[in-house]
């Protein structure tokens, strides 16, 4: 099973490859590769550096986006533990749809780029500089300004993608297919304790459920402008769907029988990704998706097609 990865392109995401270039930089983000989350004192213990010189660090690390970090209790008083976000970073001189050569097919998805949707309030969308139409009023997600979105949110019911099938262009046959999405729970305000049942589907077929915890609010977004009130959404958690060969997945948990095969990709010109919270599902939280400029996650919707070796 595969983890998370980002496409950055080298211009827009300067920052980004800035803040990789050092050599302390990359073996801290190693280490919790190899490691997983770790409290500051083990990284500088296990990599024989001074605390200061981990900690400013990390801090540069999670300006980029590439580390978070959270308080935890411990026997006295609280550590600060640190988490890579990608296992996988990909340099690319290429433009929002994107091909890397090898076993894969990596294609990005601006979030505002829906080609279907029905939603109910309240509901809305934001660019980075600002509210796109009006709040609340669904039929704003017709409004042309919607290409700019970094951040849309709705109570009940879908948006859709249609993504190219680089697979059937290339003529390519796909043992796995994988969505990687930053998403958290949508009620007035934040709330880290609100359940949401986020249902998501391709070329429709339901793949299964995940249940966001809540709607977080505790802290700003690493990306999310300061134009937006900390009392909105700052940030989800980043999430892969991945349908294999053997059923699907959400971050290596396995959710359904659904296989690869189920989908009938080598039958469809495009794949249609449809993420929804259902009117009648058992928690039905709503749903905040952020994109390119909006909360931890600086990428848009990414859709990898894993070919047959």
């Amino acid at each position: 099973m595969s983890g998370k990865f980002k496409i950055l392109d080298p211009v827009r995401d300067f920052a980004i490859v800035k803040g990789m270039a050092s050599e302390t930089r990359i073996g801290i983000l190693k280490f919790l590769h190899e490691n997983g989350p770790t409290n500051v004192n083990v990284i500088s213990e296990r990599l024989e550096l001074p605390q200061s010189s981990v900690s400013t660090n990390v801090r540069v690390l999670e300006e980029t986006g590439l580390v978070v970090t959270e308080a935890r209790k411990a026997r006295k008083g609280t550590q600060k533990i640190c988490r890579a976000v990608f296992d996988e970073l990909i340099v690319s001189f290429i433009g929002d749809t994107q091909t890397v050569e090898g076993d894969s097919i990596d294609v990005s998805m601006p979030l505002g780029l829906f080609s279907d949707y029905s939603v109910t309030g309240p509901c809305g969308m934001c660019s980075p500089e600002g509210i796109i139409g009006l709040l609340d009023v669904p039929s704003t997600f017709l409004d042309p300004e919607r290409m700019k979105a970094a951040l849309l949110w709705f109570t009940s019911g879908y948006v859709e993608y249609q993504f190219p099938n680089n697979a059937k262009v290339s003529g390519s046959s796909v043992d796995a297919i994988e969505i990687s999405v930053e998403l958290s729970s949508e009620v007035p305000g934040t709330s880290p304790d609100w359940p949401s049942d986020v249902t998501v589907s391709l070329n429709g077929v339901e793949l299964g459920l995940w249940t966001s915890p809540g709607d977080f609010g505790d802290k700003r977004g690493v990306f999310t402008p300061n134009w937006w009130k900390l009392k909105g959404s700052q940030y989800g958690m980043l999430k892969t769907w991945s349908v294999t060969k053997t059923g699907t997945f959400v971050d290596g948990v396995k959710i359904s029988d659904v296989i690869v095969d189920d989908l009938d990709l080598s039958g469809h010109g495009s794949i249609r990704l449809r993420i929804e919270v259902k009117a009648d599902a058992r928690h039905p939280g709503g749903v905040n998706i952020f994109g390119r400029g909006f909360g931890n996650y600086d990428q848009d919707i990414l859709l990898r097609l894993r070919k047959s070796a």
